[in-house]
This record gives C-alpha cells, structure tokens and sequence, in this order.
C-alpha cells in the first residue's frame, strides 16, 4: 500500500486554515461522493479541527487569535484502492513562510514538512499584490493632486515585493537543500474563485494574466514543477466578520441555508466544476 505525503503552504491569509475547516467537515459529513475518503487523523487535534469546522459551517470568519500557535495536523486520506495519502497541514500564521522571504530563515519542524512529496499551494486571488512602477505611481500623485516631494526616498521593505516574486522564492527555496527532493507536484489553489470568475477567465488564464512571471516560471520547468492550477471557493461568499460589532454578511445567511453545507464549495480548473476539495490531493499523489 503506497504512503505518499503533501504540505499545504502559502502566504499570510492566503485561505489555508478556511480549506483546512471545509476539508475536514467534507471528509467527515461524507454527504457528497470525494475522490479520496477519511482514513484517520494521522496528527493533530479532533477538537481544533472540529472548531474550525465549526465556524466554517456556520458561515464565519476564522478567528486567528483563537487558533494562534502552531498546530500541525496530519489527515490521512484513501484512494478507491486504499493507497494512502497524507495531507500535512502546518496550520501556522502565514507569518512562518513569509519569514522566509524575508528572513531568510525556516523553522526546523516546518522545514522538515516542506520535504513532502506533493505541494499545495495557496494563494488569495483577490489580494494578489502586482508590480507597480514609480513612474506610473507619480503620475498618478500628480493627477490627485497630491504632493510629490524631490529626491524623496521612501524605505523599501522585502513585504512590499510582488506577490509572484515572493512566492517564486518560495517555490525556488523548496528546489534548493536543504529543503530539495527533485522534482515534485506542485497544486496551484487560487482561493476566494467566487470573487475572481466574474472576469471570465479560466484560473490557468488568471495565473498567467494577474501572476504572469509566476506562470512563466513554472511554464519553463527550470525548477521541474510539474503544476495544475484550479480556481477555489471553499466559502461560496462572504462570511460574518470575527468582530460581533460589524455588520453580518449579507450572503452569509444565504450559505447557512443551503441543505448541505459541502455544497458550497467550488473547485474548477482542469475538471469539471466540483464540490471535491480532495480532487487536488489526488492528483499530487498520481
């Protein structure tokens, strides 16, 4: 029986822990046929896993501050012929992998993750932040009126670089030791898909369209990616804001509606659309 692994990654709010919550409600409700079924929790606590669920079902933004630390969950997952797959979720700020653009520095538990065979990687299609250029930037200024001093400096910081460039450092990390096992699958989610497909595109045209040095990075395969790309709404909507103080979603009763919480799920991409969240960690175990 084959034991091949996958480690989730991506940026600060990038929608890991909300596919996290509706992954485990999905394989757990067992309310719609999944590629891949339950096989046991391999790390981790039933009962956090359960509390995120919890909110997601309820139509509610996770609150970070009460799942703050580090928690590594582990679920094992079972193909129609009982190969196992383990999904290894560092269930961690996305603070930890923007450390290491910045820092340039890993922590040895989560390093020792990242050596998964099969990587997922999230990123917010509605936060993508893009290149600007200074001279755009001025004229703009210029056009609001507002003051654009002489030979003023402003301090740059590692967090203000693009988003593909962040995360090709990332991906290229990951291809260099001690973090490198050859080449690997490499799963593109573009989360919160509901707020992105009103432009028409396929997520394989929004990669390259929003990210394009990012698609063009893994289209030359110098670092042997072998990646698909899938557009991803594990919400389905807005959800109610952490604060009891603001105002509710205006779609979150709509979702709280639905007969079957797992059917507001969108997955597309090479696929036909699904609500399968599993159908991506089957394709890195191929």
């Amino acid at each position: 029986m084959a034991d091949q692994s996958v480690v989730i990654i991506g940026l600060p709010s990038s929608g890991k822990t909300t596919f996290l919550a509706a992954l485990w409600h999905l394989v757990t409700a067992r309310d719609i046929p999944t590629a891949l079924r339950f096989g046991g929790l391999g790390a981790g606590e039933a009962s956090h896993l359960n509390a995120i669920a919890r909110r997601w079902r309820d139509a509610k933004v996770q609150d970070r501050t009460a799942v703050a630390g580090n928690r590594l969950v582990s679920i094992n997952l079972l193909d129609q012929t009982d190969n196992v797959v383990r999904a290894t979720f560092p269930d961690v700020p996305g603070e930890a992998y923007r450390r290491m653009w910045e820092d340039r520095d890993c922590d040895p538990e989560i390093a020792e993750i990242l050596q998964a065979g099969g990587v997922l990687l999230f990123i917010h299609s509605d936060t993508i932040r893009a290149p600007k250029w200074v001279v755009d930037e001025v004229e703009l200024s210029k056009e609001l009126g507002l003051d654009v001093p002489d030979n003023d400096n402003a301090p740059w910081h590692p967090r203000l670089a693009p988003t593909q460039v962040q995360l090709i450092d990332l991906l290229q990390m990951l291809r260099m030791p001690p973090l490198d096992t050859g080449p690997r699958r490499l799963a593109i989610l573009l989360s919160a898909w509901d707020k992105a497909r009103g432009e028409g595109l396929t997520p394989e045209m929004y990669l390259k369209s929003k990210l394009p040095m990012l698609s063009q990075y893994l289209e030359r395969g110098a670092d042997g990616w072998i990646f698909q790309t899938y557009g991803l709404s594990a919400q389905g909507g807005d959800y109610d804001p952490v604060e009891v103080s603001a105002r509710p979603a205006a779609q979150a009763e709509e979702l709280r509606a639905l007969d079957s919480a797992s059917m507001r799920i969108q997955l597309v991409g090479p696929i036909p659309e699904t609500h399968d969240l599993t159908e991506p960690l089957r394709w890195l175990m191929e």
